[in-house]
């Protein structure tokens, strides 16, 4: 794919949704921190219909190791994996607290020394709370990018680095929320809706489909 094809998708993609972002209810870094760990393997929905019960009441760090772990656990219960889940983010809070002044630190390293936070969730919240460009590749993204043609890669990391080095600047910051959306929605894994897809002329999959 050139250069050219994948400005016109980017465009397309801009003014169909100019303000894209993540479908995680959050109001503060760390809530999102939060989320973000949540999310792992589970859906955005359910991981909302937890947090919109838990952050009314604890929604800090302190809060969080004030409610103990069995606590935090009756709140995130329905969400799969819910017991690690909840010891990585008490364990979270605790080096917040302890060594952040209970802000969630804005660089990769720091975010991934972080117990439940890989490298995906570390750059969700550098890109969604702090305004970084960076490329959180989960499932979809890996698709649209290697299906599409955008960003070839045979791992999650040469995806992203990919990404990076082909998406035009004037997108990158939004990107990764379009291409979420995109997998999501309308590039989806078994039978894509290439019908009613805006970018079916410029993309590259060889097995399009009339839906």
């Amino acid at each position: 794919m050139n250069s050219k094809k994948r400005e016109q998708i980017f465009s397309r993609l801009q003014a169909d949704n100019p303000h894209p972002t993540t479908e995680l209810n959050y109001r503060s870094a760390f809530e999102l921190l939060v989320a973000v760990i949540l999310s792992a393997q589970a859906t955005d929905k359910g991981v909302n219909k937890a947090t919109d019960k838990l952050f009314p009441v604890a929604n800090t760090p302190e809060a969080i190791l004030k409610l103990g772990l069995d606590g935090l656990k009756n709140y995130v219960k329905t969400i799969g994996l819910f017991n690690s889940k909840a010891e990585n983010i008490i364990k979270t809070c605790e080096i917040l607290v302890n060594k952040h002044q209970s802000l969630v630190p804005q660089t990769r390293e720091e975010l991934e020394a972080l117990p439940g936070v890989g490298r995906k969730t570390a750059n969700v919240v550098l890109n969604t709370a702090f305004g970084q460009p960076t490329m959180a590749v989960d499932t979809h993204i890996f698709r649209v990018s290697n299906r599409t043609g955008i960003a070839p890669g045979k791992t999650v990391v040469e995806v992203e680095k990919n990404l990076l080095k082909f998406v035009p600047k004037g997108y990158l910051m939004d990107a990764h929320h379009w291409l979420i959306l995109h997998g999501r929605y309308t590039c989806v894994a078994r039978k894509p809706k290439c019908g009613s897809c805006l970018i079916e002329d410029l993309c590259d999959y060889k097995h399009k489909t009339g839906d």
